[in-house]
Order: structure tokens, then C-alpha cells, then sequence
């Protein structure tokens, strides 16, 4: 009688669901000039042309994770289901994971670093790296987790280079005026005997300093001069070849000390308004289509450090994944993918365009995001001979709702496993991150939660919910909440579903346990939940401090 009762409930409450809207929620916000992109709308198709995402159903996954998961379904393996659709270029006839054979990974016998068998990794802003602090923090923190890597500021978007460097364009123009790791060498100790993979992030075009002192290097205006966006933005040329070389210049000079791969970020052209970008001046494109000059860049410094041991990556736009043209920064994912050896799209749920995979709020559906990008990217890589492997960067900061928890950086991490990747790397611009969210080494004390379908669950049965979602009728005529009793505000929808019979909602304990578990107060908490930006949160050994800046990416993925 209970369970009926309960199960009755469930269903009412569900049902009223459709027709009641949140309480408005103030937004918890990170402080980016780059995302998201307002300046891109969503593409519009030209006539004739497909511009529709790879696939349009939600992704139907069954199983859990690739690493052990304290035994939740059958641990050490990734089990997904095939789509039904047959015209899939992924598909297969038995289920599993929807993967591509990339392009063999060999470790180079003389690297100082061993490459993990899967980079798990975090972001590591400049600050934070020369800080002995917080970098015991970090190592503590990987050394308690499957975090095996860690990514390192070596010239972030101020133009400025972390470390003390002999490149002498860098001392030309001032890049050396703050010098926030004061030690590399002995940074790189460190890393290399608490056993951690590091990465070299190298920004490229957007350099404040070398675009001031080398403004030849930079797009120019019609009118004359250095372009200037209506952001007060200026940006380097993607077409230069002396500004290539001043960038593979510090890669080198890093990879040299130790660096087993350097990461790239902003190689693309300007995300401005069509109204900037019309006084516009490349100068050296001489015909080239944008996306022929990212893919020169990438194969450029691939060869130029051909001779050491250091893989070539870059973090690029989300929406790479997806759409099948370049939506104007010079990114398409068949033009890069073998060019580099491993590829970083950016997608974070937050950053996608309302409508996204037909959810009219993305951000509050981070494993269905994830895993419906990245199913596009390994169906793409697939068709291209030489592909490098794909490793997203996915979201551990809030911006928007709902705030970002363990349960919503676990299901990007679940959402990756589950369509058969088995690396990631984790963004929060202060290098501060969800401990809960990521396996401990012993393995999960207790089984953590995910936010599927608009809901928290227990990882092993997000199947089940996912199930649920595309077996319930469609939302009937909107319910007057007048008629309702009891608070309405205790009935509110986390988000909508564009063309899909359902409309998840938050859980709580009136949900039957048939089909959703109930959530602790707390499960839906970060440990940082707002992510600050301001300096003191770098907590940086130095004086001078600045905050740091998101990756390169777009509003959509």
C-alpha cells in the first residue's frame, strides 16, 4: 500500500511539474572575457546545406565506468549500448562503446615523463603554479585520486610567460615583466617524483603584449593600424608565420626542460560581431580559407618539435564536435584532428546555445551534453585516416544554474567514460576542484550521484532514468497551480527539453525509490560552488597577482 501511495505521488508530482516554472535564482557566474561567445550566434544554415548536429537522440547508455567503481555494474569496463539508428556511422551490431581506433599511442623511450594510460587531469593557472602551497594541494590532491595530470599556465591570455625564459622576442617586448613560477626546473622535480604527467598550456592569439610591441603580428583595420574588436580586444594574425615561430619558440624551450606535451589554446580567429569583422585585415592570407591557416599552425609546430620528445595538442572550440562547417574562427574538426595528437574540445555544458541538442537549458543536463558531443567527435575522427585521440575539458565552476556540484562534474565524467573515452581534463579558472566528484584511489566509499535527465541519481542507475525519460507520455495541458495545494514553490522544474515528452524535475524524498533515489541536503553542494576570481583566490606566493582567464571556447559546443 506504501508503494502504491508513494508511486502515486511520484507520478502527480511529475505531472504537475510540467506546467509550474522555477523560482527565479540569482546566477552564480565565472568571470570570463571569452565565454560565452555573445558575439556567435548559432550558426545559420545556408540553403541547400546540413547543418544539423551528427545526432539527435538523446544518447541511450547502459553500464558504468572505465576505471574499478567499488563494484557498481561491472567495474573496469565501458559498456554502451548501439544506437538504433542504423545509418550511424559508429554503430555496431553488438553493444559497446561508440569508438573509433585512433592513431597508435607510443611513449618515447627517452621521456623524462611516462604518458599515463589515460590523462586525468586539472587545470593549473599560473599563480597557483609557482605557489608551493597550493601545489602541495594539487599533488595531495592527485596523489588521493584518479587525477593523474596536471595542466600548467606557460603564457596565458595577458601575453605574459610564467617562467624565466631566454627566448629573446619574450624579453623584447616585456612578456618577462611577471614571473609567476620562479622556478620551473624545480617545479618539474617535483612533479616528476610525485609521478604526475605535466602539459604545457601556450595561449597564441590573444597576447595583449606581443600585439603591442610587434603590432605587424596583429590583425589590422581598413582604416588603418592595429583592428581593435568592440571589446577593445586585439588579436594576433592566425596567418603570421613570425608570430608561429615566437610560440613554438617557447614551446620548445619548455618541452626542452621536460614537458612531455605542450597544449595550445586560442589557435582561432576573432569571435566578434560581423560589424567588427568587416573592417578586418589578414595580413598574409593571400586566398587561404581560416580553416586552412589552424590547420598550417598546428601542422607547423607538430614539425618543429618533431625532434623532441613532446606530443602536440589543442583545446578548441566545443561546437568542432558537432557542426560540420566552420562557424568562423578558422576550427573544423576534420581539418585538425590529424594534425595533432590529441584534440581538447571545450564542452562545457554551461557554454552551449540554448536549443543545444534540442535542450532549451544545456547547463542543467551536463551528462547528456557531453556525451552527445563527443559521440559526434569519435563518429567524426573515425573518417579521418591519422586521427588523434579526443580528450574533452570539461566544467568544474558554476555559471548559470543549476551550481555546479560533485554530481554534475561526475556525470561529464561518467557521460565521457560511457561513449567510450577514457580521458579528461577539468576547468576552474582558480584551480580549485570538487574533490567528491573524482574516484578516490581505494574507490568510491559510497556510490556518488549524477545529474541525468534534469535529476540526481545513483550512477549505477542512471540508465534507468534515462529509460523512464523516454517511456513517459507527453506533458499533458499545463496544470492550474491555483488549484494546487501545498506551496508551489516546492514543485520547481530544473529545465526544459526542446522536442522530447519530458520534463525532468529536481527529486526529493516524495519521489518513489522505484525509480529515483532519494538526495541528501547537501549531495547538490561543490565544495566550491561559486568559483571567485578575484586575486586573493589564487592564493599565490607573490605580490602582484591577477586573475586568470578561462580557456579558449564557445558558446555552443
Amino acid at each position: 500500500m506504501t508503494f502504491r501511495v508513494r508511486t502515486v505521488w511520484s507520478i502527480a508530482w511529475l505531472v504537475l511539474s510540467w506546467g509550474c516554472s522555477a523560482p527565479p535564482v540569482e546566477d552564480a557566474t565565472v568571470d570570463s572575457d571569452e565565454w560565452p561567445l555573445s558575439a556567435i550566434d548559432a550558426p545559420a544554415a545556408p540553403v541547400g546545406e546540413d547543418r544539423t548536429p551528427l545526432r539527435d537522440a538523446v544518447p541511450e547508455v547502459r553500464g558504468v565506468t572505465g576505471p574499478p567503481s567499488n563494484g557498481l555494474d561491472e567495474p573496469g569496463r565501458t559498456v554502451a549500448a548501439s544506437p538504433d539508428d542504423s545509418d550511424d556511422e559508429t554503430s555496431g551490431d553488438a553493444p559497446g562503446p561508440m569508438i573509433h581506433t585512433p592513431r597508435e599511442v607510443v611513449d618515447f623511450p627517452d621521456a623524462r615523463f611516462r604518458r599515463p594510460e589515460h590523462v586525468r587531469g586539472l587545470y593549473v593557472n599560473a599563480w597557483a603554479a609557482g605557489s608551493s602551497r597550493r601545489m602541495g594541494e594539487l599533488i595531495d590532491l592527485a596523489r588521493r585520486t584518479e587525477v593523474n595530470s596536471l595542466v600548467i599556465d606557460i603564457k596565458d591570455a595577458t601575453g605574459y610567460i610564467s617562467h624565466t625564459t631566454e627566448v629573446p622576442l619574450a624579453h623584447q617586448i616585456g612578456a618577462t615583466g611577471e614571473r609567476r613560477i620562479r622556478d620551473l626546473p624545480a617545479l618539474l622535480d617535483r612533479l616528476e617524483e610525485a609521478g604526475i604527467y605535466p602539459i604545457a598550456r601556450i595561449v597564441v592569439v590573444k597576447d595583449p603584449i606581443l600585439s603591442t610591441f610587434r603590432p605587424e603580428y596583429a590583425v589590422q583595420d581598413t582604416a588603418g593600424g592595429v583592428w581593435i574588436d568592440s571589446k577593445d580586444i586585439v588579436w594576433l594574425n592566425p596567418y603570421s608565420e613570425d608570430m608561429w615561430a615566437y610560440h613554438v619558440q617557447i614551446a620548445r624551450e619548455v618541452a626542452e626542460m621536460g614537458f612531455p606535451e605542450i597544449q595550445w589554446d586560442y589557435i582561432r580567429f576573432p569571435d566578434a560581431p560581423q560589424s567588427d569583422l568587416a573592417r578586418a585585415v589578414y595580413l598574409g592570407a593571400e586566398g587561404k580559407e581560416p580553416v586552412q591557416a589552424i590547420r598550417e599552425f598546428l601542422a607547423y609546430a607538430r614539425e618543429s618539435l618533431s625532434d623532441l620528445p613532446v606530443r602536440s595538442t589543442a583545446d578548441v572550440f566545443g561546437v568542432t564536435t558537432s557542426f560540420r562547417r566552420d562557424v568562423g574562427i578558422g576550427q573544423l574538426w576534420e581539418s585538425l584532428i590529424d594534425v595533432v595528437d590529441v584534440a581538447l574540445p571545450m564542452v562545457y555544458p554551461s557554454h552551449y546555445w540554448a536549443g543545444s541538442f534540442g535542450y532549451d537549458r544545456p547547463n542543467a543536463y551536463p551528462y547528456e551534453i557531453v556525451a552527445r558531443a563527443l559521440r559526434d567527435a569519435l563518429a567524426r575522427s573515425a573518417a579521418v585516416e591519422g586521427a588523434g585521440l579526443t580528450r574533452p575539458w570539461l566544467q568544474d565552476f558554476s555559471l548559470g544554474q543549476p551550481i555546479y556540484g560533485s554530481a554534475e562534474v561526475r556525470a561529464q565524467i561518467q557521460a565521457t567514460y560511457d561513449v567510450g573515452i577514457q580521458e579528461w581534463v577539468l576547468w576552474n579558472p582558480s584551480s580549485r576542484y570538487t574533490e567528491s566528484a573524482l574516484e578516490p584511489v581505494e574507490g568510491f566509499e559510497r556510490e556518488p550521484l549524477v545529474r541525468v535527465a534534469g535529476v540526481l541519481t545513483p550512477v549505477s542507475r542512471r540508465r534507468i532514468v534515462l529509460d523512464s525519460v523516454a517511456e513517459l507520455p507527453p506533458p499533458p495541458v499545463p496544470v492550474d497551480t491555483a488549484s494546487v495545494d501545498g506551496p508551489v514553490d516546492t514543485l520547481a522544474v530544473d529545465s526544459t527539453v526542446s522536442d522530447t515528452t519530458f520534463t525532468p524535475v529536481e527529486p526529493d524524498s516524495t519521489v518513489s525509490d522505484t525509480i529515483f533515489a532519494p538526495v541528501e541536503p547537501d549531495s547538490t553542494i561543490s565544495d566550491t560552488t561559486v568559483t571567485p576570481t578575484e586575486p586573493d583566490s589564487m592564493l599565490s606566493d607573490t605580490t602582484s597577482v591577477r586573475p586568470p582567464i578561462l580557456p579558449d571556447s564557445p558558446a555552443l559546443p
